[in-house]
């Protein structure tokens, strides 16, 4: 695909050097890859050195909604909106524009709650996910009061394998790789196993499996311990940096109902899951009633919806003027992008697209394991959040290396042996079979 115009000599000069300055001056694990932002066709992503094209299955770490160079985000119309926006950075929660209250309206609209009426916006999923803990401490210390228990809500109860984000309150409830963690002062807040489950036959039983009934137990003895102290219980319906790691929707419920039981809310991350399980939001596959949902990465904007036992306090953290609050309140450019890429979703279909899309990835995957069952395992998904297990982790190690430089695609890891795909809404039925092409020539390579 040729570039739009805006690939001139002069920053093909400057990317030559984009990685090695990057390395040596900011943090981060950088691909030797230069993006052309002026290029691009759905899976495809180009280098801006030279032109090499990648199938991306990572789309920046799931966060490009509808992949490159999406049509709908090249109109003169939606990019003079973005220069617009983008000369000034108001500060949201103090300064109405037109661009936000069209984003709020749109999002209601495309993937809003009628049960979670209330919004709240920010920059980054860790802080969505923060500020719901905080809206739960606030929430839990002010019914304890109402009954006159002078307890203040200060506890999380959250599942082992779970990546909540790497600031303040969320390090004490992620427990991935110990070495995002390592040596930060945390809370000691009761963690529960994670029982998860690779659907199949046993899916929709409707008792607790065993290893279930245990988690619960264990829930339950928490409650019991820290009493009024336990505010809330999170969870990712999905867990992805855990290893995309799935939890019966039995379970989740039985989870739910203690929660109702013992005056705590239950805080759905879908920080990861929104948008990309074949539904606006993986709660609502699954038949869940969470009380606040934590959102970003596909949505654009990160932030939380609230609601259910929430409204039982009128003045509630979202109504109490400056509970939580930041300056900026999300970033206008990205609500601009974001009401455009909603629009494009709705317009589209893009929900039911990415289900059949899932369904043929899924699909695909599966085929790989019977023919190759000595090397990968477990194929699972929900919508296009699917993922292959390795037999051996170096193995899945060596196999993204090779996909990347031997056959020019991009898949990410997952937990310490899995392989995942994060394509976008708008995928194409021949860019989920040739990416696992590239894959099954991959495992050819590395037996």
């Amino acid at each position: 695909m040729e570039s739009t115009g805006t690939d001139i000599p002069a920053q093909r000069g400057d990317a030559a050097d984009a990685v090695t300055s990057l390395k040596a001056q900011v943090t981060g694990d950088l691909m030797d890859i230069v993006v052309d932002l002026d290029a691009g066709d759905g899976c495809r992503l180009r280098d801006l050195r030279d032109g090499t094209e990648y199938l991306d299955m990572t789309m920046f770490f799931s966060s490009a909604t509808l992949g490159h160079g999406h049509p709908g985000l090249r109109t003169p119309e939606f990019e003079a909106a973005l220069v617009r926006a983008g000369r000034v950075k108001p500060s949201n929660p103090d300064f109405a524009t037109v661009e936000q209250a069209r984003f709020a309206e749109t999002f209601r609209r495309v993937a809003g709650d009628p049960q979670l009426p209330l919004l709240f916006f920010i920059d980054g999923g860790t802080l969505a996910v923060e500020n719901a803990l905080k809206v739960a401490f606030d929430w839990k210390t002010k019914v304890n009061a109402r009954k006159g228990v002078a307890i203040r809500g200060s506890r999380v109860l959250h599942l082992e394998k779970a990546f909540h984000g790497r600031s303040g309150y969320t390090l004490s409830l992620t427990n991935t790789d110990p070495s995002k963690i390592r040596d930060y002062p945390m809370f000691d807040w009761p963690r529960i196993p994670s029982p998860a489950v690779v659907p199949g036959d046993d899916w929709d039983d409707p008792e607790l499996l065993p290893h279930e009934r245990v988690a619960v137990e264990a829930a339950e003895a928490a409650l019991r311990r820290y009493g009024r102290e336990i505010a809330c219980f999170v969870y990712e319906p999905i867990q992805g940096e855990g290893g995309d790691r799935h939890l019966r929707p039995r379970f989740l419920r039985a989870v739910q109902e203690l929660c109702r039981e013992h005056d705590v809310l239950t805080v759905a991350d879908e920080v990861q899951t929104g948008a990309l399980t074949g539904r606006a939001w993986a709660y609502q596959a699954l038949g869940l009633e969470p009380d606040l949902v934590a959102f970003g990465k596909r949505m654009q904007v990160c932030g939380v919806m609230g609601g259910r036992r929430v409204l039982e306090v009128e003045e509630n953290a979202f109504r109490e003027a400056s509970r939580i609050s930041s300056t900026w309140g999300g970033s206008l450019t990205d609500m601009v992008r974001a009401t455009r890429i909603l629009e494009v979703i709705e317009s589209e279909d893009l929900f039911e697209h990415s289900r059949q899309m899932g369904e043929l990835l899924l699909g695909e995957l599966r085929a790989l394991v019977a023919e190759f069952p000595s090397v990968v395992r477990d194929a699972r998904g929900r919508g296009l959040m699917c993922a292959i297990s390795f037999a051996d982790p170096d193995k899945r190690n060596r196999a993204l290396a090779v996909a990347r430089d031997h056959h020019r695609t991009l898949f990410l890891p997952s937990g310490t042996d899995s392989l995942r795909c994060r394509p976008p809404l708008s995928v194409r039925p021949e860019e989920v079979v040739d990416a696992v092409s590239a894959l099954r020539k991959t495992l050819v390579e590395l037996a």
